[in-house]
């Protein structure tokens, strides 16, 4: 399914429910016809029969939902009913074909876009239905037609009193002529579709043929285009006297009047104008709607407070101004003089200041049922008085500056079914009357610096609760304090504890959690074995699991199927044994820091298809690095770091399509790079460091012209550097270490191009020859370029893990050719290398003068010319190097003074240069 499916499954029930409530309202005496209708024996009228066949024969019904269509009596048919007429037969009055698809119904979102397909009815709307003379109501809504347009014959079916095609992938202009459907009193066009993959767009360049339907009561026009009808759309509206429900969502209108001169819709009752960007206050004429009962408003960009005015919509029970991001101020106390309210949303806005004023002047409307303030910028305690609003279902406070504890009031609200304080500066207690909740679902608790002990109490009446979710931040302590043998009175589906303290024991309350879809205790101090029978207990239904940075220990169960498990990481814990032959379809598993041995299954490809990530690194693993490991053809990233891998990587690489990180640091591996490595189109971070490689850089390599990071350091690699190292071919390369290897020759200038490279470090090999007067043309470290992007990328492949991630953010906007046997001369221009952090020249046969202007690199913290040949003073723009925390000048013949750097007071960092002399040497410069 779309990534979008969910939220067009939430737009779909929403727009559901509306419709429902408005037909349940205005056409109850349609229902009552219809079902009186079908218990009659109607026989059916012969023209009409032909015509609704002709109909079904220019659709294509892949679920048979038509199948009952046969025969003579079409007054029996599905969908179809008649009215009921003295001499016996009866003129179809209703043509009921909406798509019976249910979500409900569906285990999964795959399952349901399959199951939502295959029930549409879909092709075209045929003229065949104009012989339907007396029909009244029609409704071909939720099926998929597939960008067709709305047949303009519809506005000559003058009896239509409903119309709806909603849902049902229409395109094109609507037609005017539904202007002349003068009886019709419900029209529902919403034009987005469950599954719409397409372009398709519904859309008006005008509303003047809306002024002919004076009768309708429903007019629900959401994602149809009308940025073209102009800025009169709301006095074509205000037109009709009858209207109850108007829906304008995400219409792209054109403006909003702050005014009108004359009301004439004033039986509104449901009013929604949102997802248009309006960018102005609210209007005025809202507010004379005082048969408002539904006001949704959000994402509009409104601007400035809430006018005071907004009482006199007395009879309002919903009002969502949700995401508009600016309005502002103070939530409002004269919203407690809405007391038949029972939404509020004004979350993601620019709301500030404390809520003390507002809940002392909503904490008497006993119909308030759900609160959302999320996403402001709101502070201070939650007051007692949050406590007398006793119906409260939902309570939405997250991602704001709430601070202190959690009232003792929390346990008078009886009804509360969600309770959102997530993402705040909470740093205070959970009270025990928490645990007075019963009707409590879903409790998150997320992101703040929670502090003190949660006993039974706090958890002993929460029998509804599904989904808890708690976090602290150190120094403050949250400590489970809860006997390891006490039963909850809940099942949870979704367990969040991070930073928490449950351990050391795994307790009771937790090993019966066996219907977790979503689990994570990390970081709970747990150092306890876990039951083998609690993980195949959660395996039938779990979809992520997180057990890291704990001290679990013991073996896992070898062989446990996994059928929705999304990611797995069990990282930074005490675990042993082999490599669990689990069967699972997860993209993630991160089992490093760990204690597994043996090597890494034969048939990993089979048993986990589609992983991406693979993070194996700092275990006992052994053995030859699998080939099956070129099977898993959507794998991203492969760490295998820090083991006892042996013997030569696999030459098997052409299928690894998706591969960007490839991290084998630190094992015994040993061979040539195989040059399937180049058939990595897609390898970004390449890392071989401190292995037993040899030979020769293949040129396949250059066949990956999107790597960031290449790190061959700490092997045996010999010859020269190839000239495709540079820019045209690696334009992206921001990392190269080849330290500690035999490379030789001279340094390429080619390198000089490489105007991402961030980090170059030569150092450890038997380069020769001269420092190539180029290096000022690494575009990237004179300009100080960010390398925020390459940065993330590693941090990817390395998980974050430290200290390899600030090691290698060590090495970021630095040069490093020290241990090599250069000569010549420090070129000049390395002193407009910008932004250079470090500079390492030592242990080469470099000669001549520090450059002059050395001092114009400002940014660098660190500087190693020792044990080279220079000679000279040591230039006095030194001093102007204000970052400077490293520096070693010995063993070289430096001459003269040595300029004032207050910093620095070891000797030893210009010791064995005889004619150096001043702080910190002993040595006293003569007077000249």
């Amino acid at each position: 399914m779309e990534p979008n499916a969910t939220v067009k499954l939430s737009q779909f029930m929403a727009h559901l429910t509306l419709v429902l409530s408005f037909f349940a309202l205005s056409h109850l005496h349609i229902i009552k016809l219809c079902s009186a209708d079908k218990l009659t024996s109607v026989k059916c009228i012969e023209t009409e029969k032909e015509a609704l066949l002709a109909f079904k024969n220019s659709l294509t019904d892949t679920s048979n939902r038509l199948s009952s269509w046969v025969g003579e009596e079409c007054c029996q048919w599905e969908g179809i009913v008649c009215s009921n007429q003295t001499q016996g037969h009866g003129h179809v009055t209703k043509l009921n074909l909406r798509n019976p698809f249910s979500s409900v119904d569906n285990s999964g979102l795959d399952d349901a876009a399959t199951a939502y397909k295959r029930s549409c009815l879909s092709g075209k709307v045929t003229t065949s239905l104009t012989h339907l003379k007396y029909l009244t109501y029609l409704d071909l809504s939720m099926n998929d037609f597939e960008g067709n347009p709305i047949p303009n014959f519809l506005g000559g079916m003058i009896n239509l009193e409903y119309l709806n095609l909603s849902f049902a992938s229409f395109s094109g202009l609507i037609p005017s002529s539904l202007g002349n459907l003068s009886r019709l009193q419900f029209l529902d066009l919403y034009a987005d579709s469950y599954l719409n993959t397409e372009s398709w767009e519904l859309r008006a360049d005008s509303l003047n043929w809306l002024s002919a339907l004076s009768s309708l009561k429903l007019l629900n026009l959401g994602h149809v285009k009308l940025n073209e009808v102009g800025e009169t759309w709301l006095q074509k509206i205000n037109l009709l006297p009858s209207l109850v429900s108007l829906n304008l969502y995400y219409c792209e209108l054109r403006g909003l009047p702050v005014s009108l001169p004359f009301i004439q819709f004033t039986s509104l009752s449901v009013l929604d104008l949102s997802q248009n960007s309006f960018n102005s206050p609210m209007p005025q004429w809202l507010f004379n709607l005082t048969s408002l009962r539904t006001l949704h408003l959000s994402w509009n960009f409104l601007q400035g407070s809430i006018p005071r005015e907004i009482t006199n919509l007395e009879s309002l029970e919903v009002l969502d101004l949700s995401d508009n991001l600016g309005l502002e101020g103070h939530v409002p106390g004269f919203l407690g003089h809405l007391t038949k309210l029972k939404v509020l949303d004004l979350s993601a806005n620019e709301f500030t200041g404390e809520i003390l004023e507002f809940l002392n002047s909503v904490s008497n409307n006993n119909a308030l049922q759900s609160l959302d303030l999320s996403s402001n910028s709101l502070v201070g305690v939650l007051p007692e008085s949050l406590g007398k609003l006793k119906n409260l279902q939902h309570l939405l406070l997250s991602s704001n500056s709430f601070s202190g504890s959690i009232p003792e009031s929390i346990g008078s609200i009886s009804s509360l079914k969600v309770l959102d304080l997530s993402y705040n500066k909470m740093n205070g207690t959970i009270p025990k009357s928490f645990g007075q909740l019963s009707e409590l679902a879903n409790a998150n608790l997320l992101m703040n610096s929670w502090e003190g002990v949660l006993t039974e109490t706090h958890l002993l009446n929460l029998k509804s609760l599904k989904s808890l979710r708690v976090t602290t931040e150190e120094p403050k302590s949250l400590v489970f304090k809860i006997p390891n043998e006490w039963l909850p009175p809940f099942r949870l589906n979704t367990l969040q504890l991070l930073n928490c303290r449950v351990g050391p024991a795994f307790p009771m309350w937790l090993q019966v959690q066996t219907e977790l879809v979503s689990v994570t205790l990390k970081n709970v101090g747990v150092s306890d074995t876990i039951p083998e029978q609690w993980f195949t207990k959660l395996a039938p239904q779990v979809i992520q699991l997180d057990l890291s940075m704990n001290q679990i220990k013991g073996k896992l169960p070898h062989k446990v199927t996994f059928p929705h498990l999304n990611s797995i990481d069990l990282s930074s814990n005490h675990f042993d044994g082999a490599f669990p032959h689990w069967s699972l379809n997860a993209n993630q598993l991160s089992l490093e820091s760990n204690s597994f041995s043996g090597s890494i299954p034969e048939n990993i490809a089979e048993l986990m298809p589609r992983l991406e990530r693979l993070y194996l690194s700092h275990n006992d693993l052994s053995g030859k690095i699998t080939s099956s490991l070129c099977d898993l053809l959507s794998l991203q990233v492969l760490s295998l770091r820090s083991n006892h891998f042996s013997g030569e990587l696999p030459s098997c690489w052409g299928h690894s399509f998706m591969l960007f990180g490839f991290d084998v640091t630190n094992n015994n591996l040993s061979g040539v790079i195989p040059s399937s490595i180049g058939s990595l189109r897609s390898l970004s971070v390449l890392m071989l460091g401190n292995n037993n490689f040899h030979g020769e850089i293949p040129a396949s390599l250059q066949n990956c012209t999107g790597l960031t990071t290449i790190d061959l350091s700490m092997n045996k690699f010999t010859g020269k550097l190839p000239s495709w190292i540079e820019g045209k071919v690696l334009a992206s390369l921001f990392m190269l270490r080849l330290t500690s290897n035999n490379f030789s020759g001279s340094i390429p200038s080619t390198l000089c191009s490489l105007s991402n490279l961030h980090t170059l470090d030569l150092s450890g090999n038997t380069f020769s020859e001269v420092i190539p007067t180029c290096l000022n043309n690494l575009t990237a470290l004179v300009l100080s370029k960010s390398g925020e992007v390459f940065q993330n990328i590693v941090y990817v492949v390395l998980r974050g893990r430290e200290p390899e991630f600030s090691s290698f953010i060590g090495y970021v906007n630095s040069v490093d050719l020290s241990g090599n046997n250069l000569t010549g001369k420090i070129p000049d221009e390395i002193a407009n290398i910008a932004g250079l952090h470090s500079l390492n020249l030592s242990r080469n046969r470099i000669s001549g003068r520090i450059p002059n202007k050395i001092g114009n690199l400002e940014r660098l913290e660190i500087l190693d010319m020792s044990r080279n040949h220079l000679t000279g003073p040591i230039p006095g723009s030194i001093t102007g190097m204000i970052s400077l925390r490293h520096l070693n000048l010995s063993y070289n013949k430096l001459e003269g003074e040595i300029p004032p750097l207050p910093q620095f007071n070891d000797a030893t960092i210009f010791q064995e240069n005889p004619l150096l002399c001043g702080h910190p040497l002993p040595t006293k410069c003569k007077s000249s």
